[in-house]
C-alpha cells in the first residue's frame, strides 16, 4: 500500500512539474530580474552603435529576426515569426511553435493597417510543454501601455498595449481585420494549460 501511494505522489509531482515546471521557471527569471531593476533597450541593427554606453542595470536585446521579429522589452522577449500560418491546423502550427512565433494566415502584416494576429505555446498534451517556444509565457505580466515591438523587412513597427483578456479557446472573433492597424498576441492560458486562451493587443503607434 506504501509503495503504491509513493508512486502516485512521485507521479503527481512529474505531472506537476512537466506541466507547470518551464512557466514557473520563467516566472521565477521574471521577478528576479524585475526586483533587481533591469531594464531592456531594443537594439536597431545599422541604426545603433552596440557599443554605445549603457545604465549598469540595462541590457540590449538584438532581434533575431529583422525579416519578421517580435522583440517585447519588458519580458526580455525576442524570437522570429513565421508569416501564414494556418491557425486552424495543429498538423501545420504545431512544428512552427517549437522554433517560433506563428503569424494567423489571412490576417495583416506591419504597415498594412490592419489586424496582426500572432501566436505562440500550445499543444495537443500537457506532456509536450517542454518542447514549444517559451517567447509568449510571459505576456500575462503586460499592462497597458507596454511597447511591443515587431520587426519587419527590416523595419521597426511599435505597438502599445491597450487590452489584455481571458477568452475561450473557440473565441475567434480577434483573428478578424480592424479598421485600424492592431497587433493581437495570443497564447494558451493558465500556462502550462490549454483551459483558455490569454490575449493582448496593441495598437501601432
Amino acid at each position: 500500500m506504501k509503495i503504491v501511494a509513493s508512486f502516485l505522489i512521485t507521479l503527481g509531482i512529474l505531472i506537476l512539474v512537466l506541466t507547470f515546471g518551464r512557466p514557473l521557471l520563467q516566472e521565477i527569471t521574471y521577478s528576479l530580474s524585475t526586483l533587481s531593476g533591469n531594464t531592456y533597450r531594443v537594439l536597431q541593427p545599422g541604426l545603433e552603435d552596440p557599443t554605445a554606453q549603457l545604465n549598469i542595470r540595462e541590457k540590449i536585446i538584438t532581434p533575431v529576426d529583422t525579416d519578421f521579429g517580435i522583440v517585447i522589452p519588458k519580458i526580455g522577449a525576442n524570437a522570429k515569426i513565421f508569416p501564414d500560418i494556418d491557425p486552424y491546423s495543429p498538423k501545420e502550427f504545431l512544428p512552427i511553435l517549437k522554433k517560433g512565433v506563428a503569424h494567423a494566415k489571412g490576417t495583416g502584416f506591419p504597415g498594412e493597417g490592419k489586424n496582426i494576429y500572432l501566436f505562440a505555446h500550445s499543444t495537443n498534451a500537457f506532456f509536450n510543454f517542454d518542447q514549444y517556444n517559451a517567447v509568449f509565457y510571459l505576456i500575462g505580466k503586460l499592462e497597458e501601455e507596454d511597447e511591443i515591438d515587431i520587426f519587419y523587412q527590416g523595419n521597426l513597427y511599435k505597438y502599445r498595449v491597450f487590452e489584455k483578456m481571458v477568452v475561450s479557446p473557440g473565441a475567434i472573433e480577434y483573428l478578424k481585420s480592424e479598421e485600424e492597424e492592431i497587433l493581437t498576441l495570443q497564447t494558451c492560458y493558465p500556462p502550462g494549460t490549454t483551459l483558455k486562451r490569454l490575449i493582448v493587443r496593441a495598437i501601432k503607434i
